[in-house]
């Protein structure tokens, strides 16, 4: 007899999308103060991942090394429990899909962490310019390459492609308790990131905000929040529609019967 569409012949898929759903129900509940306070953090967390990147790129001049240096990064987000805007489309999206939460909490989510992650990053890029002056130049290259994407089919493809890349590490760590296992997930993907030069919002506006704040760039402010925009648009079309929407699919059936439980 053939098992319906998202059947239980896969109990590891039902029991992670059940530890999605607590967690995500957690998240989408937070107050403001533990909010604000994780994704500070977030950015601070990035931002160190951004810091040895710079710190290879310049010395040794090869962007693939530097974007192993970077996966500190997300080691420390990982570890840390930390988060950045991007980590949170699968978990509270699959909650809100299961009926243990509304649109509202999961807009407050997204703009609250996002803006917090932006204020860490920013102190922390401010930090790295004024303590080491010599990654200046290096910072506001970089920051160029993202400022000058502008508004096109390309850009808009590399933002989808971080959203999906972010989302699909965080499916991966869901997928398991090993600890050695989700470290792997962050630093395969964080390394794919940066090192594909993907458009991601949190982690191009630090490097963008370094090359500002080093009064090197040849950039403004104007050309980073239009950066910010579109590719904050991208990567919750990747992370959603390519990642999150479609592994839900997988286990409709368990979406359903949350959905109906009250609890």
């Amino acid at each position: 007899m053939r098992s319906p569409a998202g059947s239980r012949d896969e109990p590891e898929l039902e029991e992670a999308f059940d530890r999605i759903v607590g967690e995500g129900r957690d998240r989408l509940g937070r107050p403001l103060l533990p909010l604000v306070a994780t994704g500070l953090l977030g950015g601070v967390d990035v931002a160190v991942g951004v810091l040895a990147y710079l710190v290879v790129e310049h010395e040794t001049g090869r962007p693939l090394l530097a974007s192993v240096a970077f996966t500190i990064g997300f080691i420390a987000l990982l570890l840390a429990r930390s988060e950045l805007f991007t980590e949170n489309f699968l978990v509270p999206v699959t909650a809100l899909a299961a009926g243990k939460g509304t649109w509202p909490r999961l807009l407050r989510l997204w703009l609250v962490t996002l803006v917090a992650n932006l204020a860490g990053g920013f102190v922390m890029a401010g930090m790295i310019v004024v303590a080491l002056p010599h990654l200046r130049d290096t910072a506001a290259a970089n920051g160029l390459h993202y400022a000058t994407l502008g508004v096109s089919w390309r850009s808009l493809l590399l933002a989808v492609l971080a959203g999906a890349v972010i989302t699909l590490m965080t499916r991966m760590q869901h997928a398991s308790d090993d600890l050695g296992v989700k470290i792997i997930a962050a630093v395969a993907m964080s390394f794919l990131l940066v090192g594909a030069q993907l458009f991601h919002s949190v982690l191009d506006s630090i490097i963008m905000f370094a090359g500002l704040l080093s009064g090197s760039a040849r950039y403004s402010w104007g050309a980073w929040a239009l950066a910010l925009a579109w590719s904050s648009l991208g990567n919750i079309l990747g992370g959603i529609g390519l990642v999150t929407s479609i592994r839900l699919l997988r286990v409709s059936h368990r979406v359903e019967e949350a959905q109906d439980d009250p609890a």
